[in-house]
């Protein structure tokens, strides 16, 4: 059996426990036809490139198989009737990826991150309005003393 890496996006308005249904559903059908499905990734509700069929997010989902072409193909068509699925991408890959796919990685990164705006909100090393000069009135040069 071959190995695929499949990614499909659900329409916007579709609740994020009915596309669990659909890879569930999606993973059944495999398994049925002879396949495994050893990883499904939630990517989550993610803003599409350009509008596809008048949405502008979808919720995006991943799916590890190893399955027979016969089983991909009956997938495919499957994605392609069911009015929910707005796009799907498989790829034959001559490994799978064992950990989280590099999406779920960059997304728990920037979790991590700390943030740089603190209390105030992005000023950064600006002080606050009130110290700064107002327009028209001189700064004091550094190194000079008033």
């Amino acid at each position: 059996m071959a190995l695929y890496e499949n990614v499909f996006i659900a329409r916007q308005d579709v609740p994020a426990t009915q596309v669990e249904a659909l890879t569930n559903q999606f993973s059944e059908l495999v398994t049925n036809l002879g396949g495994t499905v050893s990883k499904k990734e939630y990517w989550g509700l993610r803003s599409l490139t350009f509008r596809i069929k008048k949405n502008r997010k979808g919720h995006y989902t991943l799916l590890n198989i190893d399955a027979p072409a016969a089983a991909v193909k009956e997938l495919e068509r499957t994605m392609s009737i069911n009015e929910d699925i707005l796009r799907y991408l498989t790829v034959r890959v001559d490994t799978l990826e064992e950990g989280p796919s590099a999406v779920m990685l960059r997304a728990s990164e920037k979790s991590d991150r700390p943030s740089d705006r603190g209390d105030r909100g992005g000023w950064g090393d600006r002080p606050p309005r009130r110290e700064r000069p107002r327009f028209g009135e001189e700064t004091p040069v550094a190194g000079e003393e008033e």
